[in-house]
């Protein structure tokens, strides 16, 4: 059986580019990816990141939504402690009264940014501690069944959207499995703990309302193109736009700035964030998806197909779900 395949889309803002056409490229993501049988499309919260365009999480699933018809949209995720609970049952209530059975609430307890921007969001720094009880409090808001006296989440109250544990480490695999909940692994750009994570959780989970079976989604980057050598060429400047994006402060940099970065010990911890990478012509993705899927023990894979380019981002799209077929 074909495993599910969903998108992360951290809606990026290529060199040269703007949060407008960066916006407009994610809503033909995802049409791209609805006409291709993809189970979902999730949006990542970061913050005071020049190349990311997803800081204002809900607001880009709704316009997306409105320009798709049946692929869930979700957040893969929201970083909670960075909002009250009611506030985000409030939000992704209305996501789901507007496209009733297509919304996911993906929940993580990273800042999703440095130590200035905790402080511009008005994060408490030890905010982290109460991310179970944050999640126990969305649940049940949720659910209709408040935790607050007298205080319900509207809309949102009965909807039940449903919960996932986003995490790179053992603490969000044991809550997810404590929870009965799905669970999400970063291994797109956290690959360290994916093995130990999932096993962790597999063993420790206990069903729950919402889950009566272990449910584990892992990341994985996908590099697709009609040949292996553009496939290699695209993966290049991927890097590079990883480079210029953690090591470049901002800086408007050339490809060969990008190359001295890289040589110069960028190189080593982008090949880590990528070590779980599909690259290539669709001939030779599908043992190579096959074999991340085995490695992860995953239900399903959520891919960030890297590009430099809208256009390549859109046919990685494609290649890997005939690929896949």
């Amino acid at each position: 059986m074909r495993i599910p395949l969903s998108i992360l889309d951290l809606a990026p803002i290529n060199r040269g580019e703007t949060a407008s056409t960066s916006i407009a490229a994610s809503v033909a993501l995802a049409q791209r990816a609805e006409e291709h049988g993809y189970e979902r499309v999730w949006y990542a919260e970061h913050h005071n990141m020049p190349r990311i365009a997803s800081s204002a999480t809900s607001v880009l699933i709704a316009h997306v939504g409105a320009h798709t018809t049946t692929i869930r949209l979700g957040a893969g995720g929201v970083m909670l402690p960075n909002h009250s609970p009611l506030t985000i049952a409030e939000q992704f209530g209305t996501l789901d009264a507007m496209y009733p059975g297509r919304i996911d609430l993906g929940l993580g307890r990273a800042p999703g940014s440095d130590q200035n921007t905790m402080y511009a969001l008005r994060r408490n720094p030890n905010s982290a501690d109460r991310f179970p009880q944050d999640v126990l409090e969305l649940q049940a808001y949720l659910a209709g069944e408040t935790r607050v006296a007298g205080v319900d989440a509207i809309p949102g109250k009965g909807s039940r959207v449903p919960l996932y544990v986003l995490g790179s480490s053992m603490f969000g695999a044991t809550l997810a499995a404590a929870l009965g909940l799905p669970y999400a692994f970063a291994s797109h750009f956290a690959p360290q703990l994916l093995e130990p994570a999932v096993a962790a959780y597999r063993a420790e989970f206990k069903p729950s309302e919402q889950l009566d079976a272990p449910y584990v989604i892992a990341g994985l980057n996908v590099v697709a193109a009609d040949t292996e050598d553009a496939a290699r060429a695209e993966l290049q400047a991927v890097k590079r736009n990883l480079a210029i994006g953690l090591f470049g402060r901002g800086q408007s940099l050339t490809d060969e700035q990008a190359d001295q970065l890289l040589a110069q010990g960028a190189g080593h911890h982008v090949e880590g964030m990528l070590t779980h990478t599909a690259m290539g012509s669709p001939g030779q993705l599908a043992d190579q998806v096959e074999g991340f899927r085995k490695l992860a023990d995953a239900d399903e894979l959520i891919v960030a197909h890297q590009s430099s380019s809208v256009e390549g981002r859109l046919r990685s799209v494609e290649l890997l779900a005939q690929a896949m077929a």
